[in-house]
């Protein structure tokens, strides 16, 4: 089981590869609503909808990232400004797995938690790298 000390420093640490990293996206959007060019979901809103208020760990323009305890569990809720930013934390995020991706959007946690998040939230459960064949999507 990861750890809260552990998820805190791969947060900051994916939210500093991301920001860091060049490339802008655009265009429209499907959010969680499926309307296109309908902005994606904010911490504060990806957060809301499972009773938590995030504290704030990355407040920057191109990544946000905040820490929410629940009844369900840790989590890390990251949401991203374009789609480079977060294939730039997918890329760096393979080793600390499962992780819950939506657009624009990703979770942190054990997969018992994202289990019980992803009936509210949505997404795909990442279960391994998803750069490799190996990938498995539960969604």
């Amino acid at each position: 089981m990861t750890t809260f000390p552990r998820l805190a420093a791969f947060a900051l640490l994916a939210g500093l590869a991301a920001a860091c990293s060049s490339g802008s996206g655009g265009g429209g959007y499907v959010a969680a609503g499926g309307k296109i060019g309908a902005a994606p979901l904010t911490v504060e809103q990806l957060a809301a909808k499972v009773g938590c208020e995030p504290r704030m760990q990355v407040d920057a323009a191109e990544i946000r990232t905040g820490y929410c305890r629940t009844p369900d569990g840790e989590f890390f809720v990251t949401t991203f400004k374009n789609q480079a930013g977060k294939d730039a934390w997918m890329d760096a995020a393979p080793e600390y797995n499962p992780h819950l991706v939506g657009n624009l959007w990703t979770v942190l946690s054990s997969r018992s938690v994202l289990d019980l998040l992803k009936e509210r939230l949505g997404g795909d459960l990442h279960l391994t790298d998803h750069r490799t064949k190996k990938m498995q999507v539960v969604g």
